[in-house]
């Protein structure tokens, strides 16, 4: 009997329901229609992933390809193998010129462009992405009924003149508006107006040496907020991030808006139902005195081992097409509200009917295609994003420097300032790891991320699920 060839794939456990559940049978099913070959499918922790497979490696043990948050896209630019050599290869260089492998038809070409772009630097796409999400703002149609508001907000004045208009109805909601105090939305807000957090074209000319946490679009974007805040508009509900407490409230109808990650629509969708309203959903609000340039994602992306066998690499980049293929990406949309990331899964999904029956999980894909090639400052694509080391710690200064802004009256640009500082130690430690070799796995800076962040992807707990939102309900 001729032996099987392994594939060793390494994920991070995003907590979903049935999340690893569906990953062991995407192996099983691609090891049944190529059964010389054995995919073997391993969850991983997810905040402590890089640094997990970084010891892996140093005691000999490597996956054939392995799935980043992309906060770590930097930290996985610069694994290492025990020799020195880079632990991972562009995918863009290893499929070349290939249509297909093992059968499997290449795809690339097929991504939607904010999701390629965001893992393509100079040129060449380093990973592939695998899920992608983006900012969406959710309502509660009848409550902004009462209001006397007919549109969702577009922008950041819209939200204002929303929200006084809540804030007038008669024995309405406690405040008109939330959402986590979270770094994504920092994010969607500097992208959304053409800024950076760091140097170097956030990091995509060069690697990133430099912090700036107190930009003017930074400092818009807190004043802004802060005042949605003071004038008891905006529910703070104390915790970092507290995704869940910002999705009860929804539900609740303690708010008539919360601003959350695309692929909580079908969280949100049951929370309207379980709270007796209908939801509407539109797009992140822009800044109406900057020009709009679009929105940035957020998501997980596929690395593929550097020096792997032929065999392996043939099957490994086999793997990767098939689980692109249009049934397997619509499907995980369908299951988690992640954006089908190829023209050819949406196109299924909108041929089988889903955006008809459910038409606000079109608008990801949709609004992020209406601004492929925007620019900001420097002219680059901001659905790029930035790529820098210790991303994740960087979030939990910030979301820590709004936190003292909004429960206990910090001066926005002194706290930030502060926070630019913070940031920058952060990213002075890790570039000098970085730039240091030989290199300890066990003493990557940042690697793990904090304690109190919790991600956008899966940001809610088991717990919540039962508590907040039962599943399937």
């Amino acid at each position: 009997m001729t032996s099987k060839i392994d594939i060793d794939v390494w994920v991070a456990d995003l907590n979903f329901p049935g999340w690893m559940d569906r990953w062991h049978a995407q192996a099983a099913e691609f090891s049944r229609i190529h059964p010389e070959y054995r995919v073997n499918v391993r969850g991983m922790n997810f905040f402590s992933f890089p640094e997990d497979v970084a010891k892996e490696v140093a005691e000999g043990r490597r996956p054939a390809l392995a799935e980043y948050y992309f906060y770590a896209n930097q930290v996985a630019r610069d694994a290492v193998a025990p020799d020195g050599s880079p632990l991972w290869t562009s995918v863009t260089k290893a499929v070349g010129d290939r249509t297909e492998f093992l059968g499997e038809p290449v795809m690339l070409d097929d991504l939607h462009p904010a999701f390629r772009d965001y893992y393509t630097v100079g040129g060449d796409m380093d990973s592939l992405p695998s899920v992608g999400t983006t900012s969406l703002l959710f309502a509660n149609r009848e409550l902004l009924e009462k209001a006397g508001v007919s549109e969702l907000p577009r922008t950041w004045d819209d939200v204002t003149s929303v929200c006084e208009a809540v804030s007038r109805v008669q024995d309405g909601p406690s405040h008109a508006i939330t959402w986590s105090n979270h770094g994504t939305f920092v994010q969607q807000a500097l992208a959304t107006q053409g800024g950076f957090l760091t140097d170097n074209r956030n990091g995509r000319d060069a690697r990133a040496t430099t912090m700036d946490l107190a930009s003017k679009e930074m400092m818009t974007w807190v004043e802004w907020w802060n005042g949605l805040h003071k004038a008891g508009h905006y529910l703070y509900t104390g915790g970092y991030p507290d995704w869940a407490g910002t999705l009860q409230a929804y539900r609740d109808a303690h708010v008539a808006i919360r601003i959350s990650s695309s692929n909580d629509v079908n969280y949100m969708a049951h929370a309207a139902k379980l709270g007796g309203f209908t939801m509407d959903v539109d797009v992140f609000p822009h800044n109406d005195n900057s020009p709009y340039v679009g929105n940035a994602v957020a998501g997980t992306s596929m690395w593929l081992g550097n020096n792997l066998d032929e065999d392996v690499q043939e099957g490994a980049l086999a793997f990767l097409m098939w689980m692109h293929n249009p049934v397997n990406v619509a499907q995980r949309h369908k299951d988690n509200s992640f954006a089908p990331i190829t023209k050819a899964s949406y196109d299924l999904l909108k041929d089988e009917g889903w955006f008809e029956q459910h038409p606000y999980h079109a608008l990801t894909y949709d609004h992020l295609l209406a601004f492929p090639a925007s620019t900001g400052k420097s002219g680059i694509p901001l659905s790029e994003g930035a790529v820098f080391g210790d991303f994740a710690g960087v979030q939990d200064v910030m979301v820590h420097a709004m936190g003292d802004v909004l429960a206990r009256g910090a001066d926005p640009f002194d706290r930030f300032t502060q926070a630019t500082g913070e940031a920058q130690k952060l990213l002075d430690a890790y570039n000098h790891w970085a730039l240091n070799t030989p290199r300890k796995a066990a003493d990557i800076p940042g690697s793990s991320h904090r304690v109190e962040f919790w991600n956008d992807v899966a940001p809610y707990t088991a717990q919540d699920m039962e508590n907040v939102v039962p599943l399937n309900g």
